[in-house]
C-alpha cells in the first residue's frame, strides 16, 4: 500500500495505533515532547504511558508538526477532547486536500457538546473524517492479545481503506455507517465506567456492579437513539463491547477514577496524581446537558456527574440510584399487552 500515515498525539492509544499502522504502511507519529520523538526512535518505547513495551521498529517520531503531516494520506487525531480543536488547527495549514481524518477520541468537546467528527467537518470541511472506536486496551493489543474495533465513517470507500491499514490478523476491524452511534457510545461509556469503578471503590458487589452495567448501557441507548444513532450500534464493538472493557478493566482510567472516588478521595485529588485524561469527567457535564436537550432521563449518568462536580459522593451517589423510582418496564419500547 502506497499510503502515508500521520499520528497525531504520544499518549497510549495514539502510540498504540501508530504502532499497528507501522505494521503494514510508513507511519509517523508527531509527539509534543521532543525527548519522547527521541526515545521512540532511538529505542522503540514509550515509557511515560507505555513502560515494558516494545514498540514497531519502523515507527518513526518527530516533534515537527508540519514535517508529520504534509505528506501523509491519512490523519489519525489521539488528542483528547479538550484540546483537539485547537490541534486541528494547528494541523490543517499543513494537510493536503481531501486527506482523511480519523480521530481515537471518545469525548465530546465541551461547549459547543459536538463530536470529534463534527469538529474535524468545521475544522477542516471537505476532508472525510472518521472514527475508530471499541474495547481496546492498548496495553492489551501491544502485549499481543487479540482485540476488535470498529472504523465508522458514513464514506464506504474510505472505510474499506482505512479498514486495510489497520486490520491484522489480531486486530480485527470492522466497518460501520452510524458515526453518530458509534461517538456518542465511545464518549458516554466512560461516564458509565466511572460509576462501575465507585462501586468497584465502595466494596459494592458484582450484582450491582453489573447492575450499573446494564442499566449505563440502557442509558447509552436511550440518548444515542435520541441523537441519531442506531439501536444497533449500542450493543455491538463500540457500544457493549467497549462499555464492558472499560468498566471492567483495571486499565481503564474511567473505573479507576470512579474506584478512588468510591474510596472517598476528591476528583481534584485523583485527577491530579494522573498523567493521563480520564475523558468521563468532563463528558459527564456534557452529557447531562444533551440529556436535557433530548429529554432523556439519565440517573447514573445525573449522579456520576453530581459526584465530578464535588457536590455528591459515591456514598451519596449510590444511595440516590436505590432511592429511584424501583419497577416498571425494563425496555419502554417493548409494549407489554
Amino acid at each position: 500500500m502506497h499510503i502515508r500515515v500521520a499520528v497525531i498525539g504520544g499518549g497510549s492509544w495514539g502510540t498504540t495505533v501508530a504502532h499497528l499502522a507501522a505494521h503494514t504502511v510508513p507511519t509517523v507519529l508527531w509527539a509534543r515532547r521532543s525527548d519522547l520523538a527521541e526515545e521512540i526512535n532511538e529505542h522503540h518505547t514509550n515509557d511515560r504511558y507505555l513502560p515494558g513495551y516494545k514498540l514497531h521498529d519502523d515507527l518513526w517520531a518527530t516533534d515537527d508538526l508540519r514535517e508529520a503531516v504534509r505528506g501523509a494520506d491519512v490523519i489519525v487525531m489521539g488528542v483528547p477532547s479538550q484540546g483537539f480543536r485547537s490541534a486541528l488547527e494547528q494541523v490543517a495549514p499543513h494537510v493536503r486536500a481531501w486527506v482523511p481524518v480519523l480521530s481515537l477520541t471518545k469525548g465530546l468537546e465541551q461547549g459547543t457538546r459536538l463530536r470529534m467528527t463534527e469538529v474535524i467537518n468545521q475544522v477542516l470541511p471537505g476532508h472525510p473524517a472518521a472514527v475508530l472506536t471499541g474495547p481496546n486496551l492498548a496495553k492489551e493489543i501491544l502485549a499481543g492479545d487479540a482485540a476488535a474495533a470498529v472504523i465508522a465513517t458514513q464514506d464506504y470507500v474510505v472505510a474499506q481503506h482505512l479498514q486495510q491499514i489497520f486490520h491484522q490478523r489480531l486486530f480485527r476491524v470492522y466497518v460501520n455507517s452510524d458515526v453518530i452511534g458509534c461517538e456518542v457510545a465511545g464518549a458516554l461509556k466512560n461516564v458509565v465506567a466511572i460509576a462501575a469503578g465507585m462501586a468497584d471503590g465502595l466494596g459494592a458487589g458484582d450484582n450491582t456492579k453489573a447492575a450499573v452495567i446494564t442499566r449505563g448501557l440502557a442509558e447509552i441507548s436511550t440518548l444515542g437513539e435520541a441523537m441519531g444513532g442506531q439501536f444497533a450500534t449500542f450493543s455491538g464493538l463500540a457500544g457493549m463491547g467497549d462499555l464492558m472493557a472499560t468498566c471492567m478493566s483495571t486499565q481503564s482510567r474511567n473505573r479507576f477514577v470512579g474506584e478512588q472516588l468510591g474510596r472517598g478521595r476528591t476528583i481534584d485529588e485523583v485527577i491530579a496524581e494522573m498523567n493521563m485524561v480520564a475523558e468521563g469527567v468532563k463528558t459527564s457535564k456534557v452529557v447531562m446537558e444533551l440529556a436535557r436537550e433530548h429529554d432523556v432521563d439519565m440517573p447514573i449518568a445525573s449522579e456520576v456527574y453530581e459526584v465530578c462536580q464535588g457536590d455528591s459522593t459515591a456514598t451519596e451517589a449510590y444511595r440516590g440510584l436505590i432511592r429511584r423510582q424501583a419497577g416498571g418496564v425494563e425496555h419502554p419500547t417493548l409494549e407489554y399487552r
